[in-house]
């Protein structure tokens, strides 16, 4: 698909392709970009801003639902991500921000062997926390990455090195990391909760009280 212009919304979080994602829009120039939306059933881009300014890496967003309308103009709804893309320069002619903005190229690698480590650490993560593991989610999708991404809540900053990362499989390491770093995590939280119902103090060997024979 060639380059194509797009109204950009700056968010201090990420949305990846597949993940739904609920936004309450109250500034003007927002509203006024939500509403050319939907009259010209047109995408935008939420791409990632921090104290550091907009990433070009963004994710192009679609109006799933409007859930609630104010007299004021503010919109509560849910958008989904669709299509990651580059910005490749900022346009003007809109109250809100644009830019020409084009997909981004994928490489092709097999990546099956890190779609089943990362699908096994996402039911273990799911089983640790007490949540049920989507029984939409497996192998057969076809970027399970982005698939997990939009289940789990990573920090912001690693999503934005899954929309960077241009492999599946380079996304998938990325993604076992995360979730072999969430399980020590809570391993360690459940073992720091076990010590602070006892204490902190060890049981003896044995369990028995006082001393020697």
């Amino acid at each position: 698909m060639p380059a194509r212009e797009i109204g950009l919304f700056p968010l201090a979080a990420v949305l990846v392709p597949g993940e739904l994602m609920p936004l309450h829009i109250f500034e003007e120039r927002y509203k006024r970009l939500i509403r050319d939306c939907e009259h010209e059933s047109q995408e935008f881009a939420i791409v990632y801003a921090d104290d550091d300014g907009a990433r070009e890496i963004g994710c192009t967003a679609e109006i799933v639902e409007v859930t609630e309308r104010f007299d004021d103009g503010r919109v509560n709804l849910v958008v989904r991500g669709r299509e990651v893309v580059r910005v490749l320069e900022l346009t003007r002619g809109r109250t809100y921000i644009t830019g020409r903005v084009e997909p981004v190229a994928e490489k092709d690698e097999d990546a099956a062997g890190e779609a089943a480590s990362a699908l096994a650490l996402y039911q273990q993560v799911a089983e640790a926390t007490g949540n049920e593991a989507d029984p939409a989610l497996t192998a057969d999708l076809d970027r399970v990455s982005y698939a997990i991404a939009a289940r789990v809540e990573f920090p912001a900053d690693e999503k934005v090195r899954l929309l960077e990362e241009r492999s599946e499989r380079a996304r998938l390491m990325v993604v076992v990391e995360l979730l072999a770093r969430g399980l020590e995590n809570l391993a360690a939280a459940a073992e720091i909760r076990d010590r602070a119902h006892t204490n902190g103090k060890v049981a003896p060997p044995g369990g028995g009280e006082g001393g020697s024979s």
